[in-house]
C-alpha cells in the first residue's frame, strides 16, 4: 500500500523557557538558561537544589477548581499545550472535522509523581486512622491519564493512549502517531509529552542515582553537554503537543504546514538498566532505522537535536553513533542539545525536542548548545565536529533529526523535513 504523507499543522508548549511555542523558541535562539532554585519544595537538604521549573505558570488561569482538582501539574502542563496547538493548526469544532478520525498519544516517562507523593504521603501520617484516598488519586496519578482529558475536552474518538518508555517517551509517541496517520488508520493525532517530577521523590531518587549535576552554586551553567566539567543532568518539566495531520487532509483545509515528518526510527541497546551502551550501538540502530524509514541518507541531514543530557558516559557514547552512522558527513552537520538551556524534561523532552527541530527547520536557524568554555574539552570527544557551542547558527536546516533515549536502553528517533508539494 502507499504511505500517506504526514505534516505538522500546529505546536504548543509549555516549557522553562516559556509558556508558549514562540517564546521557548526565541528564548532558545538566544542562550537563555531555564534554570534556578527549586520552589516546588524546600529542596535545602538535597544534594540539587536547583531544576529547570516552568515559570508563572497558574493552575487558576486556565482551569475552574473542579476541574483543577482532577489533573495532576503533569496533565495540566499536557491540557494547555494542547489547546494552544489546536488553536494554531486552526482545527474546526464542527462537522467539518471527522473527529472519529482524530487521535490522541500523549506520553510520560513518569505521570503524576507529586499525586504519588503526596497520597502515599497521607497513608503514612494516618496510618492508625487505616486507608482513606482521594477518589482523584489513581486517575490523576496514571500516566496516561493527559491524553484521556484532551480528547474529552475536544471529543476526540480516535486512537487515544499514553506512551512510557522513559525519557525516549514522547518520541515513542510521535512516531507512533505518525504511522497511525501514514497507514490511514487517522486523519489527525495530537502528540507529544508532559512531565512534572521535579519534587522530592524525583529529584531524590535521581540524586541517590548520581544521575543530577549539584552544581548549586551555579545553576544556570550546570547543564554543559560535551563539556569536559559536565556533572549530571538538571531536571525539567513542561510539555509540548503537536498536530500531525495527513497531507491532503491538511490542504483542504488550508492549514499553515511547517514541516513534514519524514521518518522514525526505534531500538533498544539491550545492554544496562539506565547507562547508554559504551559505544552507542542502539542509538546507531535508532538512527539508521529512521533514515531508512524516511528513504533518506546521511547526507541529507542538516541539523541533529541530540538526546545530550550533559552526562558524563551519555554525551561520549552519542557522538560516537554519530560519527557512525554519519561518517565523514558528520562534520558537516550542526548538532546541539538544548538540554543546556531547558534542562532533561524526561517523558516530555523528545516533544520539546522535535518542536526545536520543526523550528530549525521552518527557520533555518540552529539553536545553540550553552555553557562550554574554551579549555573545557573531554578527550573522549572529537571537537571537529560542529556543536554550535554558546550562539545559534544560521545555515540551510534541509532536515532534521532529533534522538531521545530512555532508562531500560529505549531508543527512539525522528526525522522532520521541509515541506515540499
Amino acid at each position: 500500500m502507499e504511505l500517506k504523507r504526514v505534516v505538522v499543522t500546529g505546536m504548543g508548549a509549555v516549557t522553562p523557557l516559556g509558556n508558549d511555542v514562540e517564546t521557548t523558541w526565541t528564548a532558545a535562539i538566544n542562550g537563555v538558561s531555564g534554570a534556578g532554585p527549586i520552589t516546588h519544595f524546600d529542596a535545602s537538604l538535597f544534594k540539587t537544589q536547583f531544576a529547570c521549573e516552568v515559570k508563572g505558570f497558574k493552575a487558576e488561569d486556565h482551569f475552574d477548581r473542579r476541574k483543577e482538582r482532577q489533573l495532576d501539574l503533569y496533565a495540566q502542563y499536557a491540557l494547555v499545550a494542547a489547546r494552544q496547538a489546536v488553536s494554531d493548526a486552526g482545527l474546526p469544532d464542527d462537522e467539518n472535522l471527522n473527529k472519529d478520525r482524530v487521535g490522541v498519544i500523549v506520553a510520560a516517562g513518569i505521570g503524576g509523581l507529586h499525586t504519588f507523593e503526596e497520597e502515599a504521603g497521607y497513608y503514612a501520617k494516618n496510618e492508625e486512622k487505616g486507608p482513606k484516598y482521594n477518589p482523584f488519586f489513581i486517575p490523576k496519578m496514571i500516566a496516561d491519564i493527559a491524553s484521556g482529558h484532551i480528547s474529552m475536552e475536544y471529543g476526540y474518538h480516535g486512537p487515544n493512549y499514553g506512551v512510557v518508555s522513559a525519557c525516549a517517551s514522547s518520541n515513542n509517541a510521535i512516531i507512533d502517531a505518525f504511522n497511525l496517520i501514514r497507514l490511514g488508520k487517522a486523519d489527525v493525532m495530537l502528540t507529544g509529552g508532559a512531565e512534572a517530577a521535579i519534587y522530592p521523590a524525583g529529584v531524590g531518587g535521581f540524586n541517590s542515582m548520581h544521575a543530577l549535576s549539584t552544581r548549586n552554586d551555579s545553576p544556570q551553567t550546570a547543564s554543559r553537554p560535551f563539556s569536559k566539567s559536565r556533572d549530571g543532568f538538571v531536571m525539567g518539566e513542561g510539555s509540548v503537543v503537536l498536530i500531525l495531520e495527513e497531507l491532503e487532509h491538511a490542504l483542504a483545509r488550508g492549514a499553515k504546514i511547517y514541516a513534514e515528518v519524514a521518518g522514525g526510527g526505534m531500538s533498544a541497546d539491550a545492554h544496562h538498566l539506565t547507562a547508554t551502551h559504551p559505544e552507542g550501538l542502539g542509538a546507531i540502530l535508532s538512527m539508521r532505522n529512521a533514515l531508512e524509514d524516511a528513504g533518506m541518507k546521511p547526507e541529507d541531514i542538516d541539523y541533529i537535536n541530540v538526546h545530550g543530557t550533559s552526562t558524563p558516559v551519555g554525551d561520549v557514547s552519542e557522538v560516537k553513533a554519530i560519527q557512525q552512522v554519519f561518517g565523514d558527513h558528520a562534520r558537516n552537520l550542526n548538532i546541539s542539545s538544548t538540554k543546556s538551556m531547558t534542562g532533561h524534561l524526561l517523558g516530555a523532552t523528545g516533544a520539546l525536542e522535535a518542536m526545536f527541530s520543526i523550528k530549525a527547520v521552518e527557520n533555518d536557524i540552529v539553536p545553540p548548545t550553552i555553557n562550554h568554555e574554551e579549555g573545557d574539552e573531554d578527550e573522549q570527544i572529537d571537537y571537529s565536529l560542529n556543536f554550535t557551542f554558546n550562539r545559534a547558527q544560521e545555515r540551510p536546516v534541509r532536515a532534521a533529526l532529533s534522538n531521545a533515549f530512555g532508562f531500560g536502553g529505549h531508543n527512539a528517533t525522528v526525522i522532520v523535513k521541509k515541506f515540499e508539494k
